[in-house]
C-alpha cells in the first residue's frame, strides 16, 4: 500500500512483481492519468506484505480496502443497508428480515430492494410453511402453552413441546427450496404430498398444500422468466456518465429474475470500464452472502481466472465468469444495461431534487437565525450523563442537509465532579473539539457554518466560553428541551421555531 506523510493509506493493490509494479508508477516515461499523477505527489511510505498465493493476495487486497478505504482505489460504495430473508441456525430455525449479515452460520438470502416485498414474502411462506412466525427462538425444551399460531395451523409449537423435528425441517427444506429459486421443484413436492396425504385420508393436510401450490403459483406469475430454468445467474451491468459510475445486479435464481441492485463506485473517473467491472466484483463478492452458478459480466477483466477460482472456493462448487458476446446470455446483459441507464437517470434526478430542497432549507435557515452564510455544515453536541455510567459527549454531523455518520465523534468526558455539572462538560466537549481543529489532528480539519447545543443558555454560554479560549468564532445556539425553542447570542428570549421549519 502507498502511505501519505501522515501514514494514511491511499492505494492498495497487488502484483506477481511488486517491484516492477512500484517503479511504474515513477518512470519518467510514464504515462499517468491526472488522478494518480496526484497520487504519486502525495506518497511518502510504501508498505508490502508477501502472501503465499494469488488467491490469498486478492483475498488480502479485498479486505484492506474494505478496511482502509484509500481514495485512489475504486470502491464500491454501499448507500444503504439493503433487506434479507435469514434462515438461522438454530435447533428450530426462525425465518426472518434483516438488514445485517452476520458470520453465524445461519443462511441468508437476498439481498432485496424494497423492504415491502421481503414482508410479503414473509407472510406467504409463514402462511404456507408451519415454522416459527412470532420470531421467538426456542430450543424445543422448554415447554409452554402453544399460542394461537399453532390453533391456526400457522406453527408447529416448538415452545410447546409439540413439534417433530423431521417434520420441521421438510416445512424448512421446502422454504429453502423458495429462496433459492426453485418453486418448479418445489411445486412437485407439494404435489406429491397432496397425494400422499390423500390416500392415508388426512384431507385437512391435502387441503393445506393445496392452497401452498396456489399461493406459489400465484407469486410465479409475477416473476419474468429470462434465463435457462435452473440456472442460477448474476449479472453485472456498468453504466458511467460525467459525475459517477454505477453498476446494475440482476439476481437470476432458477431462471427466473427474482431481484435487482444498483451500486455507486467512488474512484472511478479515469478507470477503464474493466477496472471499475473487476473492483466491483472483487469487493462485492467478499460480503457476499451467496455465490450463483454463473457470473455475467458486460467486459473481459484481467483477473478472470483468480477471480472464478476465488468465487469457487467461496460457493464450495462450480462458478463460471463469462462474457457473453451472443444469444440469450448477451441480451440479459443488454437488459440490465438497460434497467442501469433508467436508474442512474433516477438516481440524478433525485440528486437535483435533494439538492434543490437542502438550498431552499439552508437559505431559509441562514435567514431565520441571521447567520453569515448557508449552514452547509452543522455539528450537533450532547451530553449522555446516566447514572451509574461515566458521562459521554456526543458530536453529530450534517453537511449538505445529509448526515454525515463517517465523522460522528464521541468524547469520554474527563471532568468529574462529585455531582454532574452539565455546563462544565459541555464546554470541555467542545473545547476538545476545537482543540483538536487547531492541532490539526485527523478528523478534525473541518469547521462548522453552525454549532448547535443540546440544552438552554447555560449550555449555550459554556460553548462559546470553549470557542473564545481557543480564539473561535462560530455561530452557535441552543436547541431546548422544547425543540422549538432556539437560544441565540445576544438575545434575551429564545426565538420560537415552527414545528415544520428547516
Amino acid at each position: 500500500s502507498f502511505k501519505d506523510e501522515k501514514g494514511r493509506v491511499l492505494y492498495v493493490g497487488k502484483a506477481l512483481s511488486l517491484r516492477s509494479r512500484v517503479r511504474s508508477y515513477f518512470r519518467k516515461s510514464s504515462n499517468l492519468g491526472s488522478r494518480i499523477a496526484r497520487m504519486v505527489a502525495l506518497i511518502r511510505d510504501i508498505e508490502w506484505l508477501v502472501v503465499d498465493s494469488e488467491l490469498e493476495a486478492l483475498v488480502l487486497e479485498c479486505n484492506l480496502i474494505k478496511q482502509h478505504r484509500p481514495p485512489f482505489n475504486v470502491r464500491l460504495r454501499d448507500d444503504k443497508s439493503y433487506p434479507y430473508i435469514v434462515v438461522t441456525k438454530e435447533p428450530f430455525p426462525r425465518v426472518m428480515f434483516t438488514r445485517r449479515l452476520r458470520k453465524d452460520g445461519s443462511r441468508y438470502f437476498g439481498p432485496f430492494t424494497s423492504a415491502q416485498a421481503v414482508r410479503e414474502t414473509l407472510t406467504l411462506l409463514h402462511k404456507v410453511f408451519r415454522l416459527i412466525p412470532c420470531g421467538k427462538s426456542w430450543s424445543g425444551d422448554a415447554v409452554q402453552r402453544p399460542c394461537l399460531y399453532y390453533h391456526m395451523g400457522q406453527c408447529l409449537a416448538p415452545c410447546a413441546g409439540l413439534a417433530d423435528r423431521q417434520e420441521y425441517e421438510q416445512e424448512l427444506r421446502s422454504v429453502r427450496q423458495f429462496l433459492e429459486g426453485k418453486q418448479d421443484s418445489l411445486l412437485k413436492d407439494l404435489r406429491d404430498r397432496i397425494e400422499r396425504a390423500v390416500e392415508r385420508l388426512d384431507f385437512e393436510a391435502a387441503a393445506r398444500y393445496r392452497d401452498a401450490v396456489a399461493s406459489i403459483e400465484q407469486v410465479l406469475e409475477r416473476q419474468k422468466v429470462v434465463g435457462q430454468a435452473g440456472r442460477d445467474q448474476d449479472v453485472v451491468a456498468l453504466v458511467r456518465d460525467d459525475r459517477g459510475t454505477a453498476v446494475q445486479l440482476f439476481y437470476v435464481r432458477g431462471g427466473k429474475l427474482i431481484g435487482q441492485r444498483i451500486f455507486h463506485l467512488d474512484g472511478s473517473g479515469e478507470s477503464s470500464p474493466a477496472e471499475a467491472v473487476q473492483e466491483f466484483v472483487k469487493q462485492y463478492y467478499a460480503d457476499a452472502p451467496e455465490v450463483p452458478q454463473e457470473v455475467l459480466l458486460p467486459v473481459e477483466i484481467e483477473e478472470r481466472a483468480i477471480i472464478e477460482s476465488w468465487l469457487r472456493s467461496k460457493r464450495g462448487r462450480s462458478v463460471r465468469v463469462e462474457i457473453p458476446k451472443r444469444g440469450d446470455k448477451l441480451k440479459l446483459l443488454e437488459l440490465a444495461a438497460t434497467n442501469a441507464e433508467l436508474a442512474l437517470e433516477q438516481m440524478r434526478q433525485e440528486e437535483e431534487s435533494q439538492a434543490a430542497w437542502a438550498e431552499a432549507a439552508m437559505q431559509q435557515l441562514q435567514e431565520a437565525l441571521s447567520l453569515p452564510s448557508p449552514p452547509w455544515r452543522i455539528e450537533g453536541f450532547d451530553i449522555s450523563n446516566i447514572q451509574g455510567t461515566a458521562p459521554v459527549a456526543s458530536m453529530v454531523v450534517f453537511e449538505d442537509a445529509q448526515p454525515a455518520k463517517a465523522e460522528y465523534r464521541r468524547f469520554r468526558i474527563r471532568y468529574n465532579p462529585e455531582s454532574p455539572d452539565d455546563f462544565a462538560m459541555m464546554r470541555e466537549a467542545v473545547l476538545r473539539r476545537f482543540k483538536a481543529w487547531k492541532d490539526g489532528k485527523e478528523g478534525f480539519q473541518k469547521l462548522p457554518d453552525l454549532l448547535v447545543i443540546d440544552g438552554g443558555r447555560g449550555q449555550l454560554h459554556a460553548a462559546l466560553q470553549a470557542q473564545s479560549e481557543i480564539g473561535l468564532t462560530v455561530p452557535t445556539i441552543g436547541l431546548a428541551k422544547r425543540r422549538e425553542q432556539v437560544f441565540q447570542p445576544g438575545r434575551a428570549e429564545p426565538l420560537e421555531m415552527p414545528l415544520n421549519a428547516p
